[in-house]
């Protein structure tokens, strides 16, 4: 005590939030940070998570700009764009988002000021879907793809058409940057593009794009140094990439670790951990599971386990988080930085509001993928379940 006063009362400033005096996790949880140079409110990470809501030739709506304003003002501490396609036949489904031409440049900008107004910080996230393209006539990929059946989906890129497509990432990202946005995110999970370069799986080359993990993690780390060629060195490049792909003969734990590694030494800003492809049944059993329970371990735990005790590069963590608990013991116990959501800000873009405010139980989200279905059938990203119960409450 100062001065010899009493501990009478404490002076409480208005909405402070008394558990974060009591509680460690919840402090690590909602820490102000920064992430690359991107200041930001607390260590929430929205996902990349299609939405289905641009315009057919993949221009920012006024839809989509509602979505990423609900998730700012919802306290999202990073808002990650749902997948962007950097050139036309790398679109993956109908109404994604296009960051392929300078056309694109005024929504894009639009979209980053409204998230910016709202209190919250986006990245966009850059994609080529490869053998999983939209029009499979055009689908390209590190190798020639065939289905059991026999029937080839994509046809192997050449050295030239992959150094075009490199150039095409870091073309992309500068219209980010013009743009506004806080920086990009390579998407290098779930079987596209850069997933397959980096999958033995589908990756057979045998010249400097293939072999070992060094060589088919070759194109990625030219794409990284291109953006910070044409961006500066300060403008912020993440990663999504699989811990693991769970098939057989594709991309390993093990490897990888080793790719991250490269990536690190090549001045990557930030790692998320995915996992699964399309061909990979096990990748996508953790998807359907429904019934999570507080100590229920993220999909991706161990490998984010065996990173943290390996590299220094933040680690992003998504899968199956839905506990609050969950997410302030990942950070407490140092097992990542960031803790990242997907379905449960679909049903709730306030979560990160809501857990702050004190009220910390479980996400709403039950991971039906109900909320599927509207976006693949061009109705736009939303919870089925939570739009039944809107209606019930309304009659």
């Amino acid at each position: 005590m100062l001065g010899g006063e009493e501990p009478t009362k404490k002076i409480i400033p208005e909405n402070f939030n008394l558990i974060t005096l009591q509680d460690k996790k919840m402090s690590l949880l909602f820490e102000q940070n920064c992430l690359a140079g991107i200041q930001l409110r607390n260590r929430s990470v929205r996902s990349a998570t299609y939405e289905g809501l641009a315009t057919e030739d993949g221009l920012v709506t006024p839809e989509l700009v509602a979505a990423m304003e609900k998730l700012a003002a919802g306290e999202v501490g990073l808002i990650i764009s749902g997948h962007a396609y950097v050139s036309l036949e790398g679109k993956a489904s109908s109404r994604k988002l296009a960051i392929d031409r300078d056309e694109c440049i005024p929504g894009l900008a639009h979209l980053a000021r409204a998230v910016h107004a709202a209190g919250g910080r986006i990245v966009v996230q850059l994609a080529h879907a490869g053998a999983q393209a939209l029009d499979g006539s055009i689908a390209v990929g590190p190798s020639p793809i065939k289905k059991a059946m026999g029937e080839t989906i994509c046809r192997a890129l050449t050295v030239m058409e992959i150094e075009h497509l490199a150039g095409a990432f870091a073309a992309a990202a500068l219209r980010s940057r013009e743009a506004g946005f806080d920086g990009v995110q390579l998407h290098a999970a779930h079987g596209y593009l850069l997933s397959e370069f980096l999958s033995p799986y589908f990756n057979r080359r045998t010249d400097a794009y293939g072999g070992g993990i060094a060589g088919r993690s070759t194109l990625i780390v030219e794409i990284l140094r291109l953006i910070k060629e044409k961006c500066g060195a300060d403008y912020p490049v993440m990663i999504k990439i699989n811990s693991e792909d769970f098939i057989k003969n594709g991309l390993t734990r093990k490897d990888c670790l080793a790719a991250c590694a490269i990536f690190e030494k090549n001045g990557i800003d930030a790692i998320e951990f995915s996992g699964g492809a399309m061909e990979s049944r096990k990748g996508c059993e953790p998807i359907r599971k429904g019934d999570l329970q507080p100590d229920d371990l993220p999909y991706y735990f161990e490998a984010a386990k065996a990173y943290k005790q390996q590299l220094k590069v933040p680690l992003i963590l998504v899968g199956g988080i839905r506990y609050y608990e969950t997410a302030a013991k990942l950070l407490a116990d140092g097992n990542c930085d960031y803790a990242a959501f997907c379905r449960p800000l679909i049903r709730e873009p306030e979560l990160m509001k809501r857990w702050r405010s004190g009220d910390t139980s479980r996400a709403k989200c039950i991971s039906c993928n109900l909320c599927m279905r509207p976006v693949m059938t061009g109705k736009g990203l939303f919870c089925v379940v939570e739009e039944r119960l809107k209606k019930t409450e309304r009659k």
